[in-house]
């Protein structure tokens, strides 16, 4: 039994959520604190993400589908009505514009308070929660990076510095390895890597001197993680008690924090979203309840706060019933198992033990490799971090290929009945209405028109901004205080991003599609040998050698399959072309035309496919290109699929195409059909 004899408080339960507009998503937490969730987790759009308001160019197709729009103070304000946020506890995942999105969550705090007849700064003072504001990661898995790194971690010390002297509850940075496990870490990776940011993060906070030494441990403390747990529970879990043990090392050792309480490891978890899978997905009930038990079962590291993907996740965005039904799975564990009246099952464990001083070794070695190459903004300039990541998920991807690795009902037990909850495709998901985008650009127009024609107004916005300017060009001054008048004036997000542009210039960071990233031979009789052979034997009938260019449209970040697709379609005999992240239609089109290529290969998994592809299509028709097959992947509805071939799209491929060497060779018999030659087989 625990020492006291009483069962121990369940971890803060949190569904990932926020789609459309703030008022469906408003409703939308409502209904889930109904149902017991215990804090809030929001999901933003794309361009609040990046810092764009609904109506820029590269905001098209992306506003209100992977998250909430939230463009200025009114929508925050609307985003949380009749939700007190003195007493709520929220996650906010937002990275580049971090400082921002809590500005006006501060704002709005001081709004209700006032509204109450309380004193703002008390309500402030209680706001508790968490901005994930890790912008190293977003260089190397997620993509909503907008700054050089520079910049970007002054920006996360500056809110770190903010809320500790202000908001004391309030977690400034989480620093976030979930998304490097996507991207391909081996739990190894996913420790170092995570560990070298905090390292870099607390580094720079000492280093800009806004906090005492003697305040340091506090820093430390309010420093949280947001990691991902895979289907192997017990390597997971092994890898979570490693991140503990480094951490309070790391903490005493390098920062000198003598408090056990300021040195605790303290983590919120989503499970693997990666290896839920669109085949089967039924499946994916049970991968999501052995992830979870990974950060739940042992009690020294214990997530603090969780949740869940669902189920139909690699089919679209899930409908309230689904993120229910995800909620449901965490309450069982809580409340009915006796999990919570038991001390730490594994302490004393010989297999555990092992297993863990295996990766705390391994995740050692790592970090100080980082350290060598000067710490992890150095290791994201140079590409290193980001080619191992790909490197790793292209291992990942060959071992399920060759059937190493097993996923059931992916690569063995394929055979199926009919899932009566994929019966009907396009009620299994929950889509968001075309008008959303367009009603959001009015509404922003609408309000930056409105506030102008107030001759005062207009005059603080555009002092507000110019302090913001002046602030960032003087490295010496905190930029929260000019970020709060700008909330106060009514500046949009789009406004307020562009400002810091103009003095920080943005950043592209490195792709990781290295030339020794891949495979040297292809084994005879193999599937990458019969591709290899059809790509050459292509090329010899058509003069050429074949060139495919792999894209990524609009704001979506996800890079990881179209890094992927890019590395095998190099395997398989192509000359690659691939440009990162964040392109236009416009850009796409003319890097086919410039590249003069057989093929492009367009990859979106944030749900602008039906926006942006079809503006691909026309673009290579009016540079006449039409004739160019374009291929598109992505977390793509069937019935979507069906659209998209009807408007000209050659091939649809989603998660379900896990075996990346056969969907090469589809494109390249695509490729001959187009130029009429004979089939291969």
């Amino acid at each position: 039994m625990a020492a006291n004899g009483e069962r121990d408080r369940p971890w803060v339960m949190r569904t990932y959520a926020g789609h459309s507009s703030a008022a469906a998503s408003n409703a939308l937490y409502r209904r889930n604190l109904e149902k017991g969730q215990t804090g809030l987790s929001v999901a933003f759009d794309l361009p609040t993400q990046t810092g764009y308001d609904p109506d820029h160019e590269l905001s098209r197709g992306e506003v209100g589908k992977v998250g909430v729009p939230i463009s200025h103070i009114g929508d925050m304000a609307a985003l949380f009505e009749g939700i007190p946020l003195a007493e709520m506890n929220t996650s906010m995942t937002i990275n580049a514009t971090a400082m921002w999105l809590l500005s006006m969550y501060e704002v709005v705090a001081e709004q209700q308070a006032q509204a109450e007849g309380r004193d703002p700064a008390g309500d402030v003072a209680k706001l508790s929660g968490t901005t994930q504001n890790d912008i190293i990661k977003e260089y190397l898995s997620r993509g909503t990076h907008v700054f050089p790194p520079g910049p970007s971690l002054r920006l996360t010390a500056d809110t770190i510095a903010y809320t500790v002297a202000r908001m004391p509850k309030w977690n400034p940075v989480n620093i976030c390895s979930y998304h490097l496990q996507e991207a391909g870490a081996t739990p190894v990776q996913e420790v170092a890597f995570a560990m070298a940011t905090a390292i870099e993060v607390l580094d720079t906070v000492r280093e800009r001197g806004e906090v005492p030494q003697e305040k340091f441990g506090e820093v430390v403390a309010r420093i949280s993680f947001f990691v991902n747990a895979g289907v192997r529970f017990v390597e997971e879990m092994c890898k979570m008690r490693a991140f503990v043990q480094l951490w309070d090392e790391l903490t005493l050792e390098r920062y000198g924090v003598q408090d056990p309480k300021h040195r605790r490891f303290r983590y919120g978890v989503q499970v693997n979203s990666l290896g839920l899978t669109e085949t089967q997905p039924e499946n994916n009930v049970q991968r999501i309840v052995l992830e979870m038990l990974a950060v739940t079962l042992s009690k020294n590291a214990r997530a603090r706060a969780v949740q869940l993907p669902a189920w139909n996740e690699a089919l679209g965005l899930p409908r309230p019933w689904d993120q229910q039904w995800s909620l449901r799975l965490q309450q069982v564990l809580a409340y009915e198992s006796d999990l919570l009246e038991y001390d730490d099952l594994f302490d004393g464990s010989p297999v555990v033990e092992a297993k863990v001083a295996e990766i705390v070794e391994g995740a050692r070695a790592e970090m100080a490799r980082i350290a060598d190459m000067g710490g992890a903004v150095a290791a994201v300039e140079s590409g290193y971090m980001k080619q191992a990541l790909v490197a790793s998920h292209a291992r990942r991807r060959q071992r399920i290929e060759s059937g190493e690795d097993i996923v059931v009902g992916i690569n063995k037990f394929t055979s199926t009945e009919p899932s009566p909850l994929t019966a009907d495709l396009d009620t299994a998901i929950q889509t968001v209405d075309p008008a959303v985008e367009k009603a959001a650009a009015e509404a922003v127009r609408e309000w930056r028109d409105r506030r102008d024609a107030d001759p005062d107004k207009k005059a603080e916005v555009d002092a507000a901004l110019a302090q913001l300017k002046e602030d960032a060009a003087n490295e010496q001054v905190n930029l929260m205080e000019a970020s709060l008048r700008c909330a106060r004036a009514g500046v949009t997000t789009g406004e307020w991003a562009h400002a810091l542009r103009e003095v920080f210039g943005e950043y592209r960071a490195a792709t990781g599609v290295s030339d020794n990233v891949g495979v040297g031979e292809a084994p005879a009789g193999s599937t990458l040998a019969a591709v290899r052979e059809a790509v050459k034997q292509t090329g010899e009938e058509m003069g050429t050698h074949l060139r495919f260019l792999v894209g990524k449209p609009g704001l979506d970040g996800h890079s990881n399959g179209a890094e992927q697709v890019a590395v095998r379609a190099r395997d398989a005999g192509f000359e690659v072309v691939y440009q990162g992240i964040r392109l236009t239609p416009a850009q796409i089109v003319r890097a086919a035309v410039d590249e003069d290529v057989h093929a492009v290969g367009v990859s979106i998994l944030s749900g602008s496919h039906m926006e942006l592809v079809p503006e691909i299509l026309s673009g290579l028709a009016e540079a006449g290109a039409g004739d160019v097959p374009v291929i598109v992947g992505g977390i793509i509805p069937e019935s979507d699929a069906a659209k998209l071939r009807a408007a000209g799209v050659s091939e649809v491929f989603t998660p379900k195409h896990h075996d990346l060497t056969t969907s090469i060779g589809h494109i390249v018999d695509v490729i001959r059909e187009r130029h009429g030659l004979a089939p291969l087989h």
